[in-house]
């Protein structure tokens, strides 16, 4: 990990650049599989199974008795656990239910919106070193409080052409019958288009590799909305002296064992926290299984102290993390200026594992700077808005004149017109 102290604000972009990737040097390679997988649908969806996942498989269809046998060998802890995961999930989603309001703007003139559910979404569950079951629970579970008539989820075979138990337990734990042994891009193209037994969605959810992200990218152009725009993970810590340097250390490892291209930040306002977290990371490092991974993740992330709280607030503000913990005396008064964050944990006992398993939140949040303008997965994320408007004779007459003049400023006679013919009719 790097060290900065009180570097000019003007290096502060550069400080933290993302170790991102570009789309458009995957975009052929890309783009010429989902072509392929277009136009030669399930023949090309198998042949590239074969070639990325090292297994052939006939039927891609999880069946009802693979879901099952799979249940059933799940220990009963993790069971347990996922259990109450989906219940907290559950219980922060629902809170999210819109109401309708019907809004009378002028006297005769109703206005309302409804919240409609999205009818079929597809799911993308990766399943590889970390094959993500509590991204089921993430995805599924507001999908179907939103009420989606369709859900669809792809998650990779392993080479022996199953799926991890875990994620076909999480998927019949919420309600989702409709799963497929698909991974990569071979799954987004086969969502996006449609193909043999996949239905077509109308959107797509879920992380990936950078692949699986391109591919994503590709199909929203004409074919299919996506969640977010996608990129590795990453985790910024704002700290004082009253924070816990184990803790810290052992945060910043949970985000850089994502992968080597994960971010992660520490910004703090007292240099020597900045040496006792750097120790804590040493050591805890050894300890853990993906050590070579979380190390290559840490050799590409920063420590920046910087004089007060206030540059500390610009600088993240500006940075836009996708994960935030705030582990400072004045948490709450520092939260309420954070103005640019995915998901933000508060105070020394707030772990950003939480969010990403249990503690209600949904973990699928904007990366790379995205926490600027994109929201995380939630409620509305399912649904789209439709607004309806109805309007009574007398409302007609006391809004009809103020759109005839607009309409004729507009130099719009037909829409003009619309007006005129109602009035006149009522004026008889």
């Amino acid at each position: 990990m790097k060290t900065y102290i009180n570097p000019p604000r003007n290096t502060w972009d550069k400080l933290l650049m993302r170790p991102t990737f570009s789309v458009s040097e995957l975009r052929n390679q890309v783009q010429e599989i989902l072509t392929e997988i277009r136009t030669s649908g399930i023949d090309t969806i198998r042949k590239y199974t074969e070639k990325f996942d090292g297994v052939f498989i006939e039927n891609i269809s999880v069946t009802a008795e693979e879901i099952a046998e799979a249940s059933g060998s799940v220990d009963n802890a993790l069971k347990d656990a996922i259990t109450i995961a989906a219940a907290n999930i559950r219980k922060f989603h629902e809170s999210q239910i819109p109401v309708t309001k019907r809004i009378e703007t002028t006297s005769g003139v109703t206005c309302w919106q409804k919240a409609v559910a999205i009818d079929k979404i597809g799911l993308y569950i990766p399943g590889g070193s970390a094959p993500l079951f509590s991204t089921v629970l993430m995805l599924a579970i507001p999908a179907i409080i939103a009420g989606c008539k369709e859900i669809v989820l792809c998650t990779p075979p392993d080479k022996n052409g199953k799926i991890n138990p875990a994620i076909l337990f999480a998927a019949q734990l919420v309600g989702v019958s409709k799963i497929f042994k698909l991974g990569g891009i071979q799954a987004i193209g086969a969502m996006a288009y449609g193909v043999d037994c996949v239905p077509k969605v109308y959107k797509i959810f879920g992380p990936g590799n950078q692949y699986v992200m391109a591919a994503k990218q590709l199909v929203s152009i004409s074919d299919v909305a996506i969640d977010m725009p996608a990129g590795p993970s990453e985790v910024a810590i704002m700290a004082d002296s009253t924070a816990n340097p184990a803790f810290i250390a052992a945060d910043l490892l949970s985000q850089a064992e994502h992968g080597p291209d994960s971010q992660v930040v520490l910004v703090t306002n007292d240099a020597s926290l900045v040496e006792k977290v750097v120790l804590e990371l040493a050591a805890q490092l050894d300890e853990l299984p993906r050590k070579a991974i979380a190390a290559k993740a840490l050799a590409n992330s920063q420590a920046i102290v910087l004089g007060n709280v206030d540059e500390m607030i610009e600088l993240i503000n500006g940075y836009a993390p996708e994960h935030l913990i705030v582990a400072m005396g004045n948490y709450t008064e520092v939260a309420e200026k954070i103005t640019n964050a995915g998901s933000v944990f508060l105070g020394n006992y707030t772990p950003e594992s939480a969010g990403d398993y249990a503690s209600g939140t949904n973990h699928t949040l904007p990366t790379n700077g995205w926490a600027r303008s994109f929201s995380g997965v939630n409620l509305d994320s399912f649904m789209k808005k439709i607004t309806f408007q109805e309007i009574t004779p007398e409302g007609i007459l006391n809004l009809g004149p103020t759109i005839e003049t607009m309409a004729a400023a507009e130099l719009l006679d037909a829409h003009k017109n619309a007006v005129t013919l109602r009035l006149n009719e009522l004026k008889k």
